[in-house]
């Protein structure tokens, strides 16, 4: 490293920046292998972007943030001007209420985030050796770009612990939040995971299984090469289902899934109820280096059990088959509890340009995080294992 200057630039489009450079930063452990996770990967912004699912109309507006010292980029940060708080699953609409009940303006704002992806990762990319000036040159870039804006806030959502760690050392605002992840305790097969559940829940999950798998067909999971452009006309329709009934708009266009044809399949696990063969239900999960990412479900048959067995059994069943360490399933749902999948804290990252309004947040925050705290520990008490006694315990 130098001590040159670092120079912040802003980008409406990734087609500015050259796709190596970003994934440099964005991924460098890919050089051996799989990365942590796609949701950063130049491959998976541009197909959002490429597909129109962010830009105009969306209310996501790209700005991609860059570093760069001595003519090469030292970090990055998947940034967007957003018009409205949907599709980011860390929630700030009370903090936008309280903001313009008190004659402020609080959209637009600036995130730094994955859209539509409540998955934890690195938000501030970086080279491997510039992590604290990189993380640091990105949020002084990002507060100034607010600051000369006069817009309300930024946020980063989704990080990593080790950056909010960080980014609390450099003055931003730490946050938690709440979800559900499936661990891998080098299990040899499902039936090995299943041991280690109480008799109860061990006899439930077999009982959902079996009615299941009795819905009247097959279970079916797709990866790379095995994906066809066939395969997403059935997945948009339960992708239309589900959005239409949570969001009340589809994030995602039609073309996305399309762009992953194209550049993602690799990236992507897909699992399908076909019965007479049709697909009837589905799921699409993304591949990482140690984690199973699920992010989107649909049917248009409803059978007992089969969101279960689809999202979760088969997303466990694959985790085990290949490795994986770890199945994050989404956001909320306390169901999954029951399913093997247990409390985890996820973390985010505030800047308010309103000195008052800070102040306010941290005492929510300090409230808020001690709740959340509570909850993940006595959630934690009621999962499905079993219970050590006195003498394993010790």
């Amino acid at each position: 490293m130098t001590n040159t200057p670092i120079e912040i630039a802003a980008h409406p489009s990734l087609a500015s920046i050259d796709a190596a450079d970003w994934d440099a930063v964005a991924c460098p452990e890919a050089a051996s292998g799989r990365p942590y996770d796609p949701f950063t990967t130049y491959r998976f912004l541009r197909a959002l972007e490429d597909s129109g699912s962010v830009g105009a109309g969306s209310g996501w507006q790209p700005r991609y943030l860059t570093a760069h010292q001595d003519g090469k980029m030292i970090a990055a940060a998947p940034l967007y001007a957003k018009g409205h708080s949907q599709g980011e699953y860390i929630f700030d609409h009370n903090w936008a209420q309280a903001y313009e009940n008190a004659g402020g303006r609080y959209y637009p704002k600036l995130q730094i985030a994955v859209p539509f992806t409540p998955a934890t990762g690195r938000r501030f990319l970086t080279r491997p050796g510039f992590e604290t000036i990189g993380m640091s040159a990105l949020i002084q870039g990002a507060i100034q770009i607010a600051a000369d804006n006069e817009l309300s806030s930024l946020h980063a959502t989704f990080c990593t612990e080790a950056e909010a760690i960080a980014g609390a050392q450099m003055g931003l605002q730490a946050r938690i939040g709440q979800q559900y992840h499936w661990v891998n305790d080098s299990y040899a097969d499902f039936d090995a995971f299943l041991a280690t559940l109480s008799s109860r829940k061990r006899k439930n999950i077999r009982k959902e299984r079996a009615q299941a798998q009795a819905f009247g067909g097959e279970i079916i999971s797709l990866t790379g090469d095995q994906i066809q452009p066939a395969h997403w006309d059935a997945f948009w329709e339960f992708y239309q289902d589900t959005g239409n009934r949570k969001w009340g708009t589809p994030y995602l266009t039609r073309a996305f899934f399309d762009c992953a044809q194209q550049t993602l399949r690799d990236d992507m696990l897909l699992v399908f109820a076909v019965r007479d063969g049709r697909a009837v239900a589905g799921a699409l999960n993304f591949i990482g280096r140690d984690t199973l990412f699920g992010r989107y479900w649909g049917c248009t048959e409803h059978h007992p059990c089969l969101h279960f067995e689809i999202c979760y059994y088969q997303a466990i069943a694959f985790a085990i088959r290949h490795g994986l360490q770890r199945v994050e399933a989404g956001a909320q749902g306390e169901h999954k509890l029951a399913r093997g999948y247990l409390p985890v804290a996820t973390h985010s990252l505030h800047w308010f340009g309103d000195r008052g309004f800070r102040d306010a947040v941290a005492k929510y925050l300090d409230a808020e995080r001690a709740a959340i705290d509570h909850e993940i520990e006595v959630l934690t008490t009621y999962g499905p294992f079993k219970r050590l006694s006195k003498g394993e315990q010790q």
